[in-house]
């Protein structure tokens, strides 16, 4: 018999001590100095305004993390962070990790408490202000949670882009567009497509300055407006990326029986999300997610692929499939 070891559960018990000296080396801005240029262990700790007393141990452990190397005292960054962690490049992911560091790392302290209550531990805790309302309030904080969205979302956005049967369609529209990254990297891909960004109106100025950063504004164009008092726009294939985890299921429904009402004969549905598998077994990114949604939600939560099928179902849509995208990510597509 194999002996038994308790590594698997102290690492993650422990987990959240790696996880912070990530999110702290992203603050600092880590990895975009490095970016610039290597440098030794008192380069760093002048460039960074680290005190001699924990600068090292840190550094180090972001090498044996595998966040950087080091070769005779001098550090620079691996590739993944050289890539995707220096806010200098547009694959830049790391505002993610800066929402998480200084938002949610705090609130999932809570968890304890939400998943006695199944109530919300964010800003809206106790009557609070809704917190996504201020962020759309302020023109700064909401340019910075848009590219938030599209630095997570940018690889399931291509895989989309580049495996969808898009010579069969002319339109798309994606819903809840945010900075607009899903329906740029598609037009990027399909240069006979005409796209539509959705969302509210403040999204407006920062979805026309990224499209036009493209090359796409002939062709990809914003229209403000709530899912919840509008009509959806009107295209061949309408897009919900990451959206419909934030809702209760009524409301996931609703939005689908919109979409089918808004789609022409032939025209498709694509979901997407960090999809739980139907046995509920091995993504466990989508159930944590699924916590997430408890944490910052009234009523949001991630789902496996078939109830999403069921709810499409449900809508009147047909052919409907799912298709594993990138990491966690799969999309449901359902045809009218």
């Amino acid at each position: 018999m194999d002996t038994l070891s308790p590594d698997r559960i102290l690492q993650t018990g422990m987990g959240f001590w790696a996880s912070k000296a990530l999110l702290t080396a992203v603050e600092l801005g880590v990895f975009t100095a490095l970016a610039r240029e290597s440098g030794d262990e008192a380069a760093l700790r002048a460039r960074l305004g680290l005190h001699a007393r924990g600068a090292r141990d840190f550094l180090d452990a972001l090498v044996a993390l595998g966040f950087l190397h080091c070769e005779g005292g001098v550090y620079r960054n691996a590739p993944e962070t050289e890539m995707f962690l220096d806010r200098e490049k547009p694959s830049y992911i790391g505002g993610i990790l800066e929402m998480c560091n200084h938002r949610l790392y705090g609130f999932w302290g809570n968890l304890t408490t939400a998943l006695r209550t199944g109530e919300a531990q964010n800003e809206a805790k106790g009557g609070g202000p809704d917190p996504f309302a201020a962020i759309y309030a302020e023109p700064e904080r909401l340019r910075e949670f848009l590219r938030a969205m599209s630095g997570v979302s940018r690889g399931a956005n291509i895989a989309i882009a580049r495996t969808f049967p898009w010579a069969d369609y002319q339109s798309c529209a994606d819903i809840g567009t945010a900075q607009g990254d899903l329906v740029t990297q598609i037009a990027l891909a399909n240069p006979h497509l005409q796209g539509i960004g959705f969302d509210l109106p403040p999204v407006g100025p920062v979805f026309e300055s990224y499209v036009a950063e493209h090359g796409l504004a002939e062709r990809v164009t914003f229209q403000g407006g709530s899912f919840f008092e509008q009509d959806l726009p009107q295209a061949e294939v309408l897009l919900f990326g990451h959206i419909l985890h934030d809702w209760d299921v009524e409301t996931k429904r609703m939005l689908l029986r919109k979409a089918y009402e808004a789609l022409p004969p032939g025209g498709a549905v694509v979901v997407y999300d960090a999809i739980i598998d139907d046995e509920r077994k091995q993504n466990a990114f989508g159930l944590l997610m699924s916590l997430n949604m408890l944490i910052e939600t009234p009523g949001g939560f991630d789902y496996t692929g078939a109830d999403c099928i069921g709810w499409m179902q449900e809508a009147g849509f047909k052919d409907c499939r799912m298709q594993h995208l990138v990491g966690p990510d799969s999309m449901v597509v359902g045809m009218k």
